[in-house]
């Protein structure tokens, strides 16, 4: 699995502006729908589908980074998004910290097996410092952009 099979590079936010956990998912979610990844009518329903799954457990990770991510009856194909905050988001991370690297995965549910297998990918490119240091010094979209091609194509592994 590669990031360029889910990730909408039209929804990459080189700066969130929620200050929230709620927020960042908002705007993440919207930042999908903006990009023609969802339709209005299923915003809200989404979004509260990504809140429930965060009241099981928080997505975020630690070391500043969460996954949020849902399935949902309305997705047909797996879409996700990344995002960034400079400041950092208080979001009940496991390890108390703030969260400056949000990578949002929806996925149509029934497609269970393709759900997990990108969360793994993502868990396993944020667990290389050097990926997330360098995802968290971007500024732009397209040095996201940059870095996510680099990872598909295996620069980052350990």
């Amino acid at each position: 699995m590669k990031f360029s099979e889910f990730i909408l590079v039209d929804a990459i936010r080189a700066e969130v502006k929620a200050k929230d956990k709620e927020g960042v998912v908002r705007e993440m979610v919207k930042s999908i729908q903006d990009a023609g990844g969802i339709d209005e009518s299923d915003y809200e329903g989404i979004v509260a589908a990504v809140l429930r799954r965060e009241e099981l457990g928080s997505t975020g990770i630690g070391r500043g980074v969460a996954v949020p991510h849902t399935k949902h009856p309305s997705l047909t194909q797996m879409v996700g998004t990344v995002a960034i905050s400079q400041e950092g988001v208080e979001y009940e991370s496991l390890d108390g910290e703030p969260v400056y690297l949000f990578v949002l995965l929806l996925s149509p549910n029934e497609h269970p097996g393709e759900h997990l297998r990108a969360l793994e990918h993502i868990t396993r490119m944020i667990k290389d410092d050097g990926f997330c240091r360098y995802l968290k010094q971007a500024r732009d979209c397209s040095q996201i952009k940059q870095l996510l091609d680099e990872a598909d194509r295996g620069e980052f592994t350990k």
